[in-house]
């Protein structure tokens, strides 16, 4: 089957085909995987015109980028077509004006597929674009089906049939052995907890920092080990961490890091830990399952897919101090070893490149 996997977002900032592969491996590796037994080309808007096979994927590199091709992007419709595809595959549920110049330029045979990157249901005039694009498009992905049926319920989509459960992005690390991953990062402790992500208030780092700080007094071997590459709420955990000199102990602020040292830091902890109120999916814990990490996450639609329903570690309600204390309590009792083996596990058969290839293709194949 001929898949063409295309975005309405032109992004100038890259002019080096490999270093935007570098970019998007967490969702490059799906093409690979799906390229082993489809034929899959992928066109990438970015501030460079060529073609490029890597992993028997053919990238078409445009630049569609005129102004009017925001909102009418006939070029690009056309290009598509031009590829001759059996399937469409569309990034970004909030492009339906374009998503129904798609389908006119490509009729009906062809079938269209669009995927959700944690875009929310439009409102007003721009909803109603999304409920007629929804009469074009043969299948959605959403990282939970849930997701998904949020939005038939606010009558952006018209039904369930069209939902499906699949990952957006996978995990380029994999396990390796830990002393060798802890010498290489300098983590102490007993229990080793990770935390990797912004420090906004939907991440809500002040309330995780809080909890384990309580943990932490009665387990003192215990470590919190934060990475973040923006640092909104940065000062207020300073503060907080200040005023006792044994915490700064028990949570280490590691900052930013190039992204590809993560496989070492991911096969040092024991724990993945998140205080997000919303994810489209989770990327930063799904790398880290795949390394072995216990994810302790809050109970949130994404994460509930991410962790078979907490099966693979523990959720816990969002921004409830006292319910994070409790799950960081339940890290005592169960046997982590073993939940690291089902993390590794659910992982493999749910959330890697080529599982999601496999879904991509059973979804492809029944339209």
């Amino acid at each position: 089957m001929r898949y063409v996997f295309a975005s309405y977002v032109y992004t100038k900032e890259f002019n080096e085909p490999l270093a935007w592969l570098k970019r998007i491996n967490a969702y490059a590796g799906i093409l690979e995987a799906l390229a082993k037994k489809n034929e899959v080309i992928s066109i990438e808007q970015i501030n460079y015109e060529g073609m490029l096979l890597n992993q028997n994927v053919r990238y078409r590199f445009v630049r569609f980028s005129d102004k009017n091709s925001r909102f009418f992007p006939k070029k690009l419709n056309n290009y598509i077509k031009a590829q001759q595809p059996q399937i469409v595959v569309i990034q970004g549920l909030h492009f339906p004006l374009q998503v129904i110049q798609l389908r006119l330029v490509l009729g009906r045979r062809v079938k269209i597929i669009v995927q959700n990157h944690a875009e929310k249901p439009f409102s007003g005039f721009k909803k109603v674009l999304q409920k007629i694009a929804d009469r074009c498009v043969d299948a959605y992905l959403f990282a939970s089906y849930p997701m998904g049926m949020e939005w038939v319920a606010n009558g952006n989509l018209a039904s369930a049939a069209k939902i499906h459960e699949v990952m957006e992005v996978s995990s380029v690390f994999y396990p390796i052995d830990r002393k060798y991953a802890r010498k290489k990062t300098g983590v102490i402790g007993d229990k080793i907890f990770l935390w990797v992500g912004r420090l906004n208030a939907n991440k809500d780092p002040v309330t995780v920092v809080k909890a384990f700080l309580k943990f932490a007094e009665k387990e003192p071997g215990a470590r919190l080990y934060m990475i973040y590459h923006t640092d909104e709420l940065l000062t207020i955990i300073q503060a907080l961490l200040a005023s006792k000199p044994e915490w700064g102990k028990s949570v280490i602020l590691i900052g930013k890091i190039p992204h590809a040292d993560l496989l070492y830091w991911f096969n040092s902890a024991d724990f993945i830990v998140s205080g997000s109120h919303y994810e489209g999916s989770g990327a930063a814990v799904c790398e880290a399952m795949s390394c072995g990490c216990v994810p302790i996450v809050t109970d949130i639609l994404s994460f509930r897919m991410i962790t078979d329903s907490g099966k693979c570690g523990i959720l816990y309600e969002p921004g409830n101090e006292k319910a994070l204390l409790s799950a960081l309590k339940q890290t005592l009792k169960i046997n982590v070893e073993a939940k690291r083996k089902l993390t590794l596990q659910y992982f493999k058969t749910n959330l890697s490149f080529e599982a999601i290839a496999q879904k991509i293709q059973l979804i492809a194949a029944s339209l």
